[in-house]
C-alpha cells in the first residue's frame, strides 16, 4: 500500500545543479500550488558558479561560501551525461577538448534558471538558518536570512508544507584523521581541494598532495609547472578507471601518511614539515600539504522530531517515576552517525519518518545531472500520488537496511576497501538505483519514457568510454603546456 503524502508549497534549499532541475521537475510534473528555490549566494550554479570574491560591498556582514571549483577547470563529464530533460547540453566545440569547461558548465544552467529567475520563483541572496520539523504533519518551519536586506540580512520565518534539500556535499570537506595534521591545518599548511584555486603561489615549493581521485591528480599534475619537483602524491591503493590520470615523472607516488612533525625553518619563514609514511620513508622540508580527500553529506541545519529522548519525567499514585517521551528536534544527521550518511531516506530521497521532506543528490554518482533529474522527477509524481511508496516509516526504512547490510558485506570482503565502498556513493549500483527510478516513473506517466535519459548495460559501457577520452584530453592539454593554464585550452 501506498502512502500519500501531497504537499502543496514546496521550498527548494539550493541552487546547484540538483536543486535547478528540482524546481523545473516539481513544476512541471508535480501536482502544487507554490514552488520556490532559495539560493544563499547572488546567481545560481552551485559549485559551478565562481563568484568573485570582491563582489560583497565593505559595509555588508554577509559571509561568502565560495565553491571548491577554480579557474580553468574542466569537468569530466560530456555534454550528453550534463542534459537535462528537453534540455541538451551545447557540444564541445573543440574536437580536442569535448569536456565542458567550468564557463561552459555555470553558463548552460544559468540559461536552464533563467525563466526561473524572471518570474520569481527562484529568490537568491537568502541564506537557510534552520528548517524545523514541526508536530501534527504541521510542515516545516524554515528560518532564512535575507542578505539583499542591510548590511546584516533580514530574518523571516517561513512555513512550507515540503522541503527538498538540495544543497549538495561541498560545504563538508573531508579531512583525515592523520596525527599532526590539525596543526597543520591551524598555521595554514595544509589546503583542502575546497579551497585550492590554481597552482600560482607555490613556485619553488616542496608539495605532498593527498589522494588519487580527479580532484589530487589535478592538483598534483598543475603544481609540476612552478612547485620544486618531484611533487609527491600519497595514495592508498591504485587508482580507480574512473579517475583518469597521466603517468607523469614529475610526480612521485608515495605510501600513506602516518604522521605530520613541524621544524623551525632556518631562514626564520614558515615552518617546515616532516612527513612519515606508513612504509617508513620520510619526507623532509615539506612546505604545505594539498587534501583531495572528498567530501561528505552534512546537511546539520535540518532538525527532525525525535522520539528516543524522554523529556518530561512525572511521578505516578504509587510513587516510582514514570517517563513520558515527547517530540524533540534533533539535527538530522550529526558526526557520530554511523556509517556516514542523510539516515533514514527511502531510495535516497523521502525522509523515512515524514516524507514530505526530501533529499536530491543525496548519494555521490557518476553523473550527478541526469541523477538529479530523474529523481526530481520521481518525487514530483510521488507527490502527486502517481510513483507509489511504502505507507509506513517502517516500510520506508527497508531500503536503507537492505544498503547498509550489502555496504558492510563489500566492505567486509576487501582487506583495503575503497572510501567509495560506502552508503553515499553509488558508484557500481548507479544504473540499477537510476534504471529502478525511472521504471517507476514511466509506469505513472509514459510519455516520459521518450524524454528521460535511460540507465542500461549499454549507456554504462558509453559513459565509461568517457575515460580514454579524457585520458587523450589530458594528454593533448600536457604536450602544449596547457596543464600549467588551462585557461588556454
Amino acid at each position: 500500500m501506498s502512502a500519500t503524502v501531497h504537499p502543496k508549497k514546496v521550498l527548494v534549499i539550493g541552487g546547484g545543479p540538483a536543486g535547478l532541475v528540482s524546481l523545473r521537475n516539481l513544476l512541471e510534473r508535480g501536482q502544487h500550488d507554490r514552488v520556490e528555490l532559495v539560493e544563499r549566494r547572488d546567481d545560481v550554479g552551485g559549485v559551478w558558479y565562481l563568484d568573485n570574491p570582491g563582489r560583497n560591498s565593505p559595509t555588508t556582514q554577509r559571509p561568502r561560501w565560495p565553491s571548491p571549483a577554480y579557474p580553468g577547470l574542466i569537468g569530466n563529464v560530456l555534454p550528453e551525461f550534463l542534459s537535462y530533460s528537453k534540455h541538451p547540453f551545447p557540444e564541445s566545440p573543440r574536437p580536442h577538448q569535448p569536456f565542458p569547461t567550468l564557463v561552459e558548465t555555470y553558463d548552460y544552467l544559468r540559461q536552464f534558471a533563467e525563466p526561473f529567475l524572471k518570474n520569481g520563483t527562484i529568490r537568491l541572496n537568502t541564506e537557510v538558518i534552520s528548517v524545523q520539523e514541526l508536530e501534527a504533519g504541521a510542515g516545516w518551519k524554515v528560518l532564512l536570512r535575507d542578505w539583499s536586506e542591510g548590511a546584516r540580512g533580514k530574518e523571516v520565518e517561513e512555513i512550507w508544507d515540503g522541503v527538498v534539500v538540495a544543497n549538495g556535499w561541498y560545504d563538508n570537506p573531508v579531512w583525515p584523521e592523520t596525527p599532526g595534521l590539525e596543526e597543520l591545518r591551524e598555521l595554514g599548511l595544509a589546503k583542502h581541494a575546497q579551497s585550492y584555486r590554481g597552482p600560482k603561489g607555490y613556485e619553488a615549493k616542496r608539495c605532498l598532495v593527498i589522494g588519487n581521485a580527479n580532484s589530487s591528480n589535478d592538483m598534483a599534475a598543475q603544481l609540476t609547472s612552478v612547485a620544486t619537483l618531484p611533487v609527491y602524491q600519497s595514495i592508498r591503493r591504485p587508482a580507480l578507471p574512473g579517475f583518469p590520470r597521466l603517468i607523469d615523472e614529475r610526480i612521485t607516488m608515495v605510501a600513506p601518511v602516518s604522521k605530520y612533525l613541524l621544524h623551525p625553518s632556518a631562514d626564520s619563514s614558515a615552518p617546515k614539515i616532516e612527513v612519515h609514511l606508513t612504509d617508513g620513508t620520510v619526507l623532509q622540508n615539506i612546505d604545505t600539504v594539498f587534501v583531495g580527500t572528498g567530501y561528505k553529506p552534512f546537511p546539520s541545519f535540518v532538525h527532525v522530531l525525535s522520539h528516543q529522548s524522554p523529556s518530561t519525567l512525572n511521578t505516578v499514585a504509587d510513587g516510582s517515576d514514570s517517563t513520558i517521551s515527547t517530540p524533540t528536534l534533533a539535527p538530522i544527521v550529526s558526526p557520530s552517525t554511523n556509517p556516514h550518511r542523510v539516515p533514514s531516506l527511502h531510495r535516497h530521497i523521502l525522509y523515512a519518518h515524514n516524507p514530505s521532506l526530501a533529499f536530491i543528490g543525496a548519494p555521490m554518482s557518476h553523473t550527478p545531472f541526469t541523477l538529479a533529474d530523474v529523481a526530481s522527477t520521481w518525487l514530483a509524481l510521488a507527490w502527486a500520488g502517481g510513483v507509489a511508496f511504502p505507507d509506513t516509516a517502517e516500510g520506508r526504512l527497508e531500503f536503507e537496511r537492505e544498503r547498509l547490510t550489502t555496504i558492510e558485506q563489500r566492505r567486509a570482503a576487501s582487506e583495503n576497501p575503497s572510501v567509495f565502498v560506502s552508503y553515499s556513493v553509488l558508484v557500481t549500483d548507479e544504473q540499477g538505483y537510476a534504471a529502478g527510478l525511472r521504471e517507476d516513473v514511466v509506469s505513472v506517466n509514459p510519455e516520459l519514457d521518450a524524454i528521460l535519459p535511460v540507465w542500461s548495460n549499454e549507456r554504462t559501457t558509453l559513459r565509461e568510454s568517457m575515460w580514454p577520452v579524457k585520458l587523450e584530453a589530458l594528454r593533448y592539454a600536457r604536450e602544449r603546456g596547457y596543464l600549467a593554464n588551462l585557461e588556454e585550452i
